[in-house]
């Protein structure tokens, strides 16, 4: 597969959100499929840019390899893995522009429940009923198109993690998520030598992105931080709910 000038221009922006991402701003993560989208199939944007998420990944374990909660990782990865295991058998069925739309609704009704708060409620604790559920959406829409961040976000912003901590897990949960895509999506013959070689490419940006998201996280106060996830959460919602639509 060869790309021309304005998918590579594209292809760097959107390895350069993915590294943003994984360096602790979650939720840009989450237009880099729907950018490269306008410029090839969805399958195959998600195909191309899962080993760059990978590789961001390896970026953002080694930033935040002490920074993470054990127990909110153990309430969402049974979870995530039935989801990918879901997304696996029912890629065939299953339009991205419905699972988009639902995604969109889902995120953009939590973020405005936030923002409408007079103040923000009490942490809650992890929960593993609660997070089995979200942790099945989180693995099945990150499956069908890297987009598991907002059923992510909805289960553990709750819970009142330090920015910090927030990140850390955030990057631990998605990169073993990541990992155990990597099988089905090879199953589903979405790799090629093409493919891997322009993702090569990209994760440069990719990982120099991953360096910049991790300043940023580490200097914003965690009240700033959070209203900037929500915030973010709100617009990519809105920008998935449009594309279901229209």
């Amino acid at each position: 597969m060869a790309l021309s000038l304005t998918e590579w221009v594209l292809a760097v922006i959107c390895a350069s959100l993915v590294g943003l991402a994984k360096g602790g701003l979650m939720m840009v993560g989450s237009l880099a499929v729907p950018v490269l989208a306008l410029v090839m199939p969805p399958v195959q944007a998600a195909a191309l840019l899962l080993p760059v998420y990978i590789a961001s990944d390896m970026g953002g374990l080694i930033a935040y390899r002490k920074a993470w909660d054990r127990r909110v990782l153990a309430t969402l990865l049974p979870g995530a893995v039935v989801g990918i295991a879901l997304g696996w058998a029912t890629a065939h069925l299953v339009s991205d522009r419905i699972i988009g739309l639902i995604i969109g609704l889902i995120g953009a009704v939590y973020a405005v429940r936030i923002l409408a708060r007079a103040r923000p409620g009490g942490a809650s604790a992890p929960r593993l009923g609660a997070g089995s559920f979200w942790g099945v959406i989180a693995g099945y829409t990150s499956f069908v198109s890297h987009n598991g961040a907002a059923p992510y976000q909805i289960y553990v912003q709750p819970l009142g993690l330090p920015a910090i901590a927030y990140a850390g897990t955030t990057t631990v949960f998605f990169a073993i998520v990541n990992i155990v895509k990597l099988v089905p999506y090879a199953a589903l013959g979405q790799f090629s030598a093409a493919n891997l070689q322009i993702a090569a490419i990209l994760c440069l940006p990719a990982l120099v992105s991953v360096w910049i998201g991790v300043r940023i996280v580490r200097v914003l106060p965690t009240h700033i931080f959070y209203a900037f996830i929500t915030w973010a959460l709100l617009l990519v919602s809105l920008k998935l709910i449009w594309s279901g639509l229209f």
